[in-house]
C-alpha cells in the first residue's frame, strides 16, 4: 500500500538530490572536477557571499527571539489562546510572493504605509530600498515574518515535551524565572534548536525569491540571487551552490552546539 509513496518520493525527492549533487562536481564538458565550487567566490565575488552569511545569521536571530517568545506563550493557557494560534499561524501559509508584494507596498518609498505613518508622527520619511542597511532589514523582516511560525511550532513542541514537574520541583527550591528558563528550558530544547535552526538556515543560506521581489536589480545580492543574474549558468553550478550550503550550515551548527554543550551531545 506504501509502495506509490515510496516511489514518488525516491524519485520526486531522493533522486533529485542525489543527482544534484553528482552533477554538482562535472562541467560542461563532462569529468569530475571541483571547478564548479570554485566559481563561488571567482564569479560572484565576495560581496554576495558576505550578503547571504548576513542575511542568513541575521534572519535566524530575528525569527529564533520572536519564535521563543511566542512558543513560551502559547506553552501557558490563557484566554483566547486557540485564536491566537490560528492567528499566528497564517504568515507561514501566505505564499512568498503574496508576501513580498505585501512588504514592497509597507516599505516603498513613495506612498508606502511605513513612510505613510511617519508622515503621520512628524517624522521624515525614509527611502527603505536606498541603502544596503535598510534592504537589508526589510528583506529581514519579510522572511521573518513568513517563517517565524514553522520555528515557533518546533520550539512549541519542545516546550510541551518539558515534563511540569521539573518546573515545580525548581520553584520547591527557590529557582526563580531566569534560572528555570536558562537551567530547565533552554537545556531541554536543545535539540529541538538544532531542528529549528538546520530546516531555516538551509532556506535562508538559499533564499532568493524574497530578494527578487523586493529588490529587482542588484541592490542586495545573495549567492543564489547572482546564480539567477548569471549569464548561461548551467545546472552544476546550482548544484554546488546547493551542496555549499548544507555543508556550511550542518558545520557550523555542529561546531556551535559541539562547543556549547561538550562532545556528549
Amino acid at each position: 500500500m506504501i509502495l506509490p509513496a515510496v516511489i514518488y518520493v525516491l524519485y520526486l525527492a531522493f533522486y533529485p538530490a542525489v543527482d544534484a549533487v553528482y552533477q554538482s562536481f562535472h562541467t560542461l564538458h563532462g569529468g569530475l572536477t571541483l571547478y564548479n565550487y570554485d566559481f563561488v567566490n571567482s564569479i560572484f565575488g565576495k560581496s554576495p557571499i558576505y550578503n547571504t552569511f548576513v542575511v542568513t545569521a541575521s534572519a535566524l536571530a530575528l525569527q529564533f527571539a520572536f519564535a521563543l517568545i511566542l512558543a513560551s506563550l502559547l506553552s501557558k493557557p490563557f484566554k483566547g489562546r486557540a485564536a491566537f494560534s490560528a492567528l499566528f499561524l497564517i504568515p507561514f501559509g501566505v505564499a512568498t510572493i503574496v508576501t513580498g508584494v505585501i512588504f514592497h507596498n509597507i516599505f516603498s518609498t513613495y506612498g508606502g504605509y511605513a513612510n505613510s505613518f511617519l508622515r503621520v508622527i512628524g517624522m521624515h520619511p525614509v527611502n527603505w530600498t536606498g541603502s544596503y542597511i535598510t534592504s537589508l532589514f526589510v528583506l529581514i523582516l519579510a522572511d521573518s515574518w513568513k517563517n517565524t511560525p514553522i520555528v515557533t511550532l518546533i520550539l512549541l513542541a519542545g516546550m510541551t515535551s518539558i515534563s511540569p514537574n521539573l518546573y515545580n520541583q525548581a520553584m520547591v527550591d527557590g529557582a526563580g524565572t531566569f534560572q528555570r528558563f536558562f537551567r530547565i528550558t533552554l537545556p531541554n530544547l536543545k535539540g529541538f534548536i538544532a531542528i529549528a535552526l538546520m530546516i531555516r538556515g538551509v532556506s535562508e543560506f538559499n533564499i532568493f525569491a524574497m530578494a527578487l521581489l523586493l529588490y529587482p536589480y542588484q541592490l542586495l545580492t545573495t549567492m543564489t540571487y547572482a546564480l539567477y543574474d548569471t549569464i548561461n549558468a548551467h545546472p552544476a553550478y546550482a548544484g554546488g551552490t546547493i551542496l555549499l550550503a548544507f555543508v556550511l550550515i550542518f558545520a557550523a551548527i555542529i561546531m556551535t552546539y559541539r562547543g556549547k554543550y561538550g562532545r556528549g551531545y
